[in-house]
């Protein structure tokens, strides 16, 4: 029998292949994007508290009634805006089941998404296998903002829907209030989507201020904004999210949901609407706790011959190696992890394609001291 693939530009992602790499070469692995220290004490007593009181059969479909009413509380709380936890808050099996909901919810074949590039490896197979079409807008390759023009110039016909990240995965750079203006007045009379990514929107710096959609009202009238708690709350194993859009919009994301995965882990759910509702302090303080890891990463880095750019959000760092190497950032990221036993994560597969020339690679600091100080006394050998 022959088989045609729905997705033949998709292989194995490059986190699985770093991180086995990684393994089989005892490498520090700097590369995929989880945290070695624990999790909250308090979120594993709640945990351990839901499971001994018997929350262990299926959630309701749309999320357990706590936690989205705490959602909707904390929503309120962080952004000015009240969700309505009945009809406007659904609860996923981590962020990536919420950005394949809502593509799904919204895009049909022969429809157009616009992405801006670099972006996170699950966006363009979820549009491909909506049958629907990718368009690539690359940001500037040296700050990582956007042109809005030429957004403005990707968005046609057969626009269905614009996505956005920030703080952004892989540079950490984020969108600005102007941004936003800006972003609102392109999409004003259109019927075009958008699909707001923000998992990272705790881990902001330096005294800003993240931009949620959901501060914006002529943006989140059109939008499916998602959140991490596996992000969050240093528990990406969990994976638990949540997306947050208008009735209409929530209403079509929940057929997609409810045939997908139809409900997500219960006790999970009862442990996060105890965090949310007894211990703000986590998510408020959490910038503050990365900060300190970034800063003490990038003085770390500076007595390696790696270059440092800036870090406005999230928990990675991108490196310019053009000192050390003149490889492409596949073939060095490999070379790093084999040969000086550090694993990196190559920028490209985030690209369209790439920049020529470019030469970065994506380190994770979401580390314990012990881990992160490892992988710098042998980044100082390169």
């Amino acid at each position: 029998m022959m088989l045609q693939t729905k997705l033949p530009k998709v292989g194995t992602t490059i986190f699985t292949v770093m991180s086995q790499l990684a393994q089989e070469h005892g490498a520090v692995n700097l590369g995929q994007g989880f945290p070695d220290f624990p999790v909250p004490p308090r979120l594993v007593e709640e945990l351990d508290r839901a499971m001994r009181a018997g929350h262990n059969q299926y959630a309701p479909m749309t999320g357990v009634p706590a936690l989205r009413q705490a959602i909707a509380a904390k929503t309120a709380r962080v952004y000015g805006h009240a969700p309505d936890a009945d009809t406007e808050v659904t609860v996923t099996s981590g962020a990536t089941e919420a950005i394949f909901n809502a593509i799904h919810a919204v895009v049909r074949a022969g429809d157009e998404v616009v992405v801006l590039d670099p972006c996170y490896d699950c966006y363009e197979p979820a549009i491909d296998l909506a049958g629907a079409r990718a368009v690539h807008v690359p940001l500037d390759p040296a700050t990582f903002a956007p042109d809005w023009q030429r957004v403005r110039e990707a968005i046609g016909p057969r626009t269905r829907m614009l996505m956005i990240n920030s703080p952004h995965n892989p540079s950490g750079a984020m969108l600005s209030a102007d941004d936003m203006r800006e972003l609102a007045a392109i999409l004003e009379g259109t019927g075009v989507f958008l699909l707001s990514d923000e998992v990272y929107e705790h881990i902001v710096f330096d005294g800003a201020r993240h931009e949620s959609v959901l501060r914006h009202p002529a943006l989140r009238e059109r939008a499916f904004v998602v959140s991490s708690f596996g992000k969050t709350y240093h528990c990406t194993g969990w994976k638990i999210g949540y997306c947050i859009a208008p009735p209409a919009l929530s209403a079509e994301f929940r057929k997609v949901h409810q045939y997908n995965v139809f409900s997500t882990f219960t006790p999970g759910q009862h442990a996060f609407a105890a965090m949310l509702r007894d211990d703000p302090a986590h998510y408020e303080q959490l910038g503050a706790f990365y900060q300190a890891k970034r800063d003490r990463f990038r003085e770390q880095l500076a007595t390696t011959r790696l270059a440092p750019l800036p870090v406005p959000g999230g928990y990675f760092q991108l490196v310019d190696y053009s000192d050390v190497s003149d490889l492409d950032d596949a073939a060095f990221c490999r070379w790093l992890t084999v040969e000086k036993g550090v694993a990196a994560i190559p920028l490209s597969p985030f690209y369209d394609s790439p920049p020529p020339g470019q030469r970065l690679a994506r380190l994770c600091f979401a580390k314990n001291e012990a881990t992160l100080d490892a992988a710098i006394e042998r980044l100082q050998r390169l």
